[in-house]
């Protein structure tokens, strides 16, 4: 985990969000074989993958990342909720938008299910990016 990692950490106020986000850390590192980089001002992410719309706009994003926002986590997880459906269903408590998840506590999850959404999503990054 570099500095600015550690550091943000640290900044995080609430203690339960701040647990969350170390729990994070040590299993998407775990699970991804990549270091925790920041991504902005406050988002954790693992990998990168390079996108392009077809409106000709294009970038690189985390290829799995979390922030630790004030309400509940947020996990931006690659490709559309659709296909994380069976590990949904075993998640326990969660809401979720089109390509992000909202943990309000991590460490009450089911830690098997978050493990696979994690190498899940990752995956699809790596095959997304392979494809380019």
């Amino acid at each position: 985990m570099d500095d600015d990692v550690a550091k943000f950490l640290d900044s995080v106020g609430d203690e339960q969000r701040q647990r969350d986000a170390r729990l994070l850390v040590a299993l998407m590192g775990e699970v991804t074989g990549e270091p925790a980089a920041m991504w902005g001002s406050s988002i954790i992410g693992f990998g990168s993958r390079h996108y392009k719309y077809q409106s000709g706009r294009e970038g690189d994003v985390a290829a799995i990342g979390f922030s630790p926002r004030k309400a509940q986590t947020v996990l931006y997880l690659t490709g559309y909720l659709e296909a994380y459906a069976d590990l949904l269903e075993r998640l326990g408590p969660h809401t979720h938008g089109k390509g992000c998840l909202y943990l309000k506590r991590v460490d009450q999850a089911d830690q098997s299910a978050l493990r696979e959404i994690i190498a899940r999503s990752f995956a699809t990054a790596n095959s997304l990016r392979q494809g380019e």
